[in-house]
């Protein structure tokens, strides 16, 4: 089949297979018990959702194992059977772009509704807000792309002399170009043969581009928080464990303060409730259902806390010890997770900041792996960027925690409502597209003649309006600034533990 992969295409298949099933063993495990047996079209937004962010992030890797399917051509022009990458990865994002902006708020606005209405009054209310929602997406595009939806590309005039291809042809240090000269036309032209090409960009790829943009701004700032939130926290939990079973009257008496917040959150709830129920859901109302979500994830933390500390029933001495491994798990995963951080953010100093970079360092790193292995480079890339979506995800969590105006969606192992789920998978969508194409400009060398390359690297980079974003590197910058303060932060205060205030401001 000349140069088509047909490993790599099953590969493909089975990893797309295994991921579905992945998917569909989350939902089951980490669902609501009210969710069973019911919500089942939120529950097939979310599993396809979370295939379509993970076949995502594989696809780069992907890709870059498709380039060398054309390694023994001339150029890859010249290779027509690898897989069609360029249209794989329109197709993927548009559909991504779907899911975020319209079939998961339509998801969400269906499962929120009031469920004493009928399920037609609840699809016409979830319906009426994603049509506004798309007609004024709609505009917005059609509008933009007719005004500037075009790529400029800087471009210079060479031009060169021939010479007759002979056994003896051949270059060397004394000439390295075609008619005698030591240096060619890209070396020795002026800067009047630069001139700039400019051509209107397909519109796929122009909604591609404004998607990444909208998640580079969450990237940015939930990435570059939860690079340092993510390995960090999971070591100050090891720092704040608990060092020993307390006494059974000490745990009576957590207990009875743990009872008396939890009737304090009861009340608060009660008349948030009443409020929604009088039509009083104004913007302090609003702020304090986020408080006492809040308030009841730390107490639901406490209340975990001391079930670690006096383990009951007849394998205490069993739970305690699960609970010390448990630990101890979460400091060796932490370590290695700062060892991850700590490269991505030399990385991006090292060969995004700096110009010209001072080393290629990780690309050359997943070359050597590649060189030992076939596909161990290849793995070593996408762990990288699956690392920086759970950085994402830390960041958000962590976010939502300290700032009232972002809503918190905790995921828990058998807890997790279909609301905080699709908020997730959301979440994960739009900021997939963006860690595509921060790997794709952070591992440029590695991923080098790639079709993410082409249009994250190239067209992306090229908007107009947008291209000075990436020109003077602002969400890098970004990325790493948020990254130092988070990590000032957690040197200063890591090791406390946020008690919850119990306070809350009712609007009656």
């Amino acid at each position: 089949m000349g140069d088509f992969n047909l490993a790599l295409l099953l590969v493909a298949v089975i990893v797309c297979v295994l991921v579905f099933v992945f998917n569909v063993y989350l939902l089951v495990n980490y669902q609501h018990p009210d969710d069973a047996n019911q919500a089942y079209f939120p529950k097939f937004v979310v599993v396809l959702g979370l295939s379509i962010a993970a076949i995502s992030i594989l696809m780069l890797p992907a890709d870059v194992a498709n380039r060398q399917a054309c390694r023994h051509a001339i150029y890859n022009g010249a290779c027509n059977l690898t897989l069609p990458m360029k249209d794989l990865w329109l197709a993927i994002y548009i559909i991504d772009a779907i899911l975020v902006f319209f079939v998961i708020p339509f998801a969400m606005f269906y499962y929120e509704g009031d469920q004493d209405k009928t399920v037609w009054k609840r699809v016409k209310s979830a319906s009426l807000w994603v049509i506004v929602t798309a007609v004024v997406c709609a505009l917005v595009l059609g509008i933009l792309y007719g005004l500037i939806g075009k790529v400029d590309f800087t471009v210079r005039h060479l031009s060169s002399a021939t010479e007759p291809f002979t056994p003896s042809f051949n270059f060397s240090e004394g000439q390295q170009c075609i008619g005698g000269t030591r240096q060619c036309s890209a070396y020795i032209a002026n800067a009047a043969s630069e001139t700039t090409w400019t051509m209107r960009t397909t519109f796929p790829e122009y909604i591609v581009a404004l998607a990444t943009i909208a998640g580079s701004v969450l990237f940015t700032i939930f990435g570059g928080v939860g690079i340092a939130c993510l390995p960090l926290g999971l070591i100050f939990s090891f720092v704040r464990r608990p060092k020993a079973v307390i006494t059974r009257s000490q745990y009576i008496k957590e207990a009875t303060e743990l009872g008396k917040k939890a009737r304090e959150l009861k009340k608060a709830a009660d008349a948030l409730h009443q409020e929604e129920r009088s039509g009083n859901k104004g913007r302090k109302w609003r702020k304090n259902v986020k408080s006492v979500e809040k308030e009841v994830l730390l107490l639901e933390e406490d209340v975990k806390s001391l079930e670690e500390m006096y383990p009951q029933g007849e394998k205490a001495e069993t739970s305690w010890a699960m609970t010390v491994l448990g630990y101890l798990a979460k400091l060796v995963l932490g370590v290695i997770g700062l060892i991850v951080s700590v490269a991505w953010i030399a990385h991006i100093v090292i060969y995004l900041l700096i110009d010209p970079p001072l080393s290629a360092f990780l690309n050359e790193v997943f070359i050597k792996l590649d060189d030992i292995w076939g596909l161990l480079g290849t793995a070593a890339f996408a762990f990288f960027c699956f690392y920086l979506l759970l950085a994402v995800i830390a960041g958000a969590m962590m976010l939502g925690l300290k700032l009232v105006f972002i809503t918190i969606h905790p995921m828990k192992w058998g807890a997790t409502l279909m609301n905080s789920f699709l908020f997730n998978v959301g979440l994960i969508l739009l900021s997939s597209i963006s860690v595509i194409q921060f790997c794709a400009t952070a591992f440029g060398y590695y991923a080098q003649a790639t079709a993410a390359q082409e249009i994250f690297g190239h067209t992306l980079q090229s908007l107009r309006g947008i291209k000075y974003l990436y020109k003077y590197n602002v969400f890098q910058i970004g990325f790493i600034v948020l990254a130092g303060l988070t990590f000032v932060y957690y040197g200063a205060f890591g090791w406390r533990r946020k008690k919850p205030s119990g306070r809350f401001q009712l609007s009656t």
